[in-house]
């Protein structure tokens, strides 16, 4: 029979005595063009021999963290972020084990050059940057297709797609065909953060066109070169989609990636309770953020229902993030009428009103007329953000506006006036769209503030005192949430296993830093948080009959978890020609 797919050519095996390896049915330089396959100068003597590589190699045989100190050093050479991602990413393509190892051993500073904010950069320039093909493009032009396409894929044993249409990317809207790049850093999270197999992942892009001028207009463009389709003809595409995807991957996982809240949500609840999905911007965000402000509340020795948040920003990521604190209000034993009493929600023309609300998805979070009725507001206008900071006297100010700038001092100092240690989270990234400067906010409120923000910041010292800046980012929740969905082959993905994850980080911050004011771990604690997240995750799943799964009752699932991580780890190879 003849070999298509890459995943025909190897498989992970075991020895008579136990110990794994890898066998191959090709040999000489095929192994080095397959990221699976490439040792690169870590073959052995005897696999060189046996392989048909003697001679392709300089002869001294090195091993993964000699490879791994070679490559970081040349890292260290490069002075531009972009240049960086690019010797990443090629890095990926030779070998996935040296991309993960590498990874692992300088997560801190790596992950803001693979994920926010240098991916924001990544996606702008897609297209001049490009070299090597990776993950899957369906387009109006190829969805009639989608079967064979998904069949064709190199990898046949999928258990997560991170899937994006690129029209809301980070702050910096619609960027067409470049969303790629966002699946393909948020996968490289989902393997150094939450353990789940590179070879089992797959990132997608919904190219549905472009409304950017300046991409139309590029004669470098890769993407498909016309305004976007909405409406009906947007939907039957993204249906074509996901109904291949049932057919072929029944247990996958999807997550769905920048999606403009024009679509997000009506994406999310057509599918939600039919194939296991979430969305990161909403749920994902909406998580972290509730996690920063239960550990906000800790810090301040206060019950997150006696807070009151305003939230600018009425996006998918805004919306998710209002929603989730009105779940954490409920959960802490407001009711829903009392929580959403303590929640405003801002948009571009003001607070979200009963009155003034025109998209449906707002309406859960809109507040009533009286709740402003004193407020002397002229009829037919909504309240201003700094009005409404005026009068409500939030505790918990909220940006995911991706509007830069828009947390002044005038208006930090109002809601610092009313509270001792107010809590500032300016949440939008890249860096550039940040609301406010951590440093700025701890000067203007005289070091009071709790501050934590969307993008990495570096730690601010004001009057001799150090303030940790914790970064509120998503991958403290997605790769926990999803490998646990893939483990155990989740049905669905509920809204009590997205709170769980925002309640299991706000421990594990409690638990391991008791005595510090972090709102967030160290991006070094990753793997860690998400092995904590998957664990309650799937415990939580387990209870709300979500698991496909029926061989779990009783398992140690942390034990489990922990058991199906995949190793950045050279494997021994064999070559075996019958495979």
């Amino acid at each position: 029979m003849t070999k298509s797919k890459l995943s025909d050519y190897f498989d992970y095996k075991k020895d008579n005595a136990g110990n794994p390896y890898m066998a191959v049915s090709i040999r000489g330089i095929l192994l080095l063009r397959l990221p699976a396959t490439n040792k690169g100068s870590a073959f052995t003597e005897a696999e060189r021999t046996e392989l048909g590589l003697q001679g392709l190699f300089p002869p001294r045989v090195t091993n993964l963290e000699i490879q791994t100190q070679r490559l970081y050093a040349n890292f260290c050479k490069l002075q531009d972020d972009l240049a960086k991602y690019q010797f990443l990413r090629a890095t990926q393509e030779r070998s996935e084990v040296l991309f993960y190892a590498l990874l692992e051993r300088h997560l801190e500073e790596m992950m803001p050059i693979v994920y926010t904010p240098t991916i924001g950069q990544a996606v702008q320039n897609y297209s001049s940057i490009y070299t090597m093909a990776r993950g899957l493009t369906l387009s109006a032009q190829n969805i009639d297709h989608a079967d064979a396409i998904l069949n064709d894929y190199p990898w046949q044993d999928i258990r997560l797609l991170v899937v994006t249409d690129a029209s809301a990317i980070l702050g910096i809207g619609d960027q067409g065909v470049g969303g790629l790049a966002i699946c393909i850093g948020k996968l490289a999270l989902y393997t150094v953060g939450g353990g789940l197999c590179p070879f089992q992942s797959l990132p997608v892009s919904l190219d549905v066109g472009t409304n950017r001028e300046t991409l139309l207009n590029d004669p470098h463009y890769l993407g498909f070169p016309a305004k976007r389709i909405k409406d009906q003809p947007y939907f039957e595409l993204v249906e074509k989609f996901v109904s291949a995807v049932k057919r072929k991957w029944p247990k996958a996982i999807i997550q769905w990636e920048d999606f403009s809240k024009h679509v997000a949500f009506d994406v999310l609840a057509r599918y939600r309770n039919s194939i296991p999905c979430f969305n990161d911007d909403i749920q994902g965000t909406g998580a972290v953020a509730l996690a920063g402000l239960l550990s906000a509340c800790r810090l301040k020795g206060e019950s997150i229902t006696a807070q009151t948040v305003v939230v600018a920003g009425a996006g998918a990521g805004g919306i998710g993030v209002a929603q989730a604190i009105k779940e954490g209000m409920i959960h802490a034993g407001l009711s829903a009428e009392q929580a959403g009493q303590r929640i405003f929600v801002i948009d571009g023309q003001g607070l979200v009103t009963q009155e003034h609300a025109t998209e449906n998805y707002k309406l859960p979070l809109a507040q009533a007329p009286e709740a402003y009725k004193d407020w002397n507001i002229e009829p037919g206008r909504a309240p201003t953000l700094s009005e409404v900071v005026a009068h409500a006297k939030p505790g918990v100010l909220l940006g995911l506006s991706g509007v830069a700038g828009l947390f002044n001092e005038a208006l930090i100092k109002s809601v610092a006036a009313h509270h001792q240690r107010p809590i500032i989270f300016p949440l939008s990234n890249p860096t550039t769209n940040c609301e406010a400067i951590p440093e700025d906010i701890i000067h203007w409120t005289q070091g009071r503030a709790i501050v934590a923000s969307g993008s990495p910041f570096p730690d601010v010292t004001y009057q001799g005192r150090l303030y940790n800046i914790g970064q509120g980012n998503n991958a403290f929740i997605f790769p926990g949430l999803g490998f646990a969905a893939v483990l155990g082959e989740c049905t669905r993905i509920s809204d009590a296993m997205i709170t769980e994850s925002a309640y299991t980080l706000a421990d594990y911050v409690a638990e391991h830093y008791p005595d510090s004011e972090r709102i967030y771990p160290p991006v070094a604690d990753l793997k860690k948080v998400s092995i904590a997240v998957a664990t309650r995750v799937l415990t939580k799943a387990i209870e709300e009959d979500c698991v496909g799964r029926r061989d779990l009752a009783g398992v140690d699932l942390e034990s489990f978890i922990k058991a199906n991580i995949w190793p950045a780890e050279h494997p021994a190879i064999k070559y075996e020609p019958d495979l």
